[in-house]
């Protein structure tokens, strides 16, 4: 294990985390946990769990943002704040 990759893709993890939850518009939290995903894999392909990785890209970074990014187009505000 390479221990700086580690520590710069990780704190890139909690990062994403953060302003995953404290952003207000929904599609950039949707595309931020996407982000969160790709990080994730990341971090398990250089650990080694490459069978999880290619999970989490496929589940957690693809279909999923996929997902949030459609619903969030199909709903409409019902306010004007």
């Amino acid at each position: 294990m390479i221990w700086p990759i580690d520590l710069i893709i990780l704190g890139l993890v909690i990062v994403s985390a953060v302003a995953a939850i404290t952003v207000k518009d929904l599609l950039s939290a949707a595309v931020l946990l996407g982000a969160y995903s790709f990080l994730l894999c990341l971090l398990w392909a250089v650990m080694g769990a490459v069978d999880v990785a290619f999970t989490e890209a496929t589940v957690g970074a693809g279909v999923s943002t996929v997902f949030c990014v459609a619903a969030v187009f199909h709903t409409t505000r019902r306010t004007k704040d």
